[in-house]
């Protein structure tokens, strides 16, 4: 029996869905604390739509204390790049 696989990004009524897998692999974090962090403050983000020669792609990025996360996107939902960056130290 095939089990169907989930994308890592999924696009559904205007809202962005990411597997915290991917989310906690590059904030360098559990999975499972991927929810609760994000409820909590912890982890912040931002999602911002390609224009003229990007059109068609968006720009999702994630904070948690020094490490940012970005993760660029088609509009299906794959993943076209990937970068983590750890600075000194954290926004206050």
């Amino acid at each position: 029996m095939l089990v169907p696989v989930m994308k890592k990004v999924r696009f559904d009524n205007g809202a962005v869905e990411v597997d915290a897998a991917l989310i906690a692999a590059g904030l360098g974090i559990a999975p499972e604390q991927v929810q609760a962090d994000m409820r909590a403050g912890r982890i912040t983000s931002a999602c911002e739509r390609g224009v003229d020669e990007d059109a068609g792609t968006f720009r999702l990025s994630f904070f948690a204390g020094n490490r940012r996360l970005r993760l660029t996107v088609d509009a299906g939902g794959e993943l076209i790049r990937r970068s983590t960056v750890t600075t000194g130290d954290p926004p206050r």
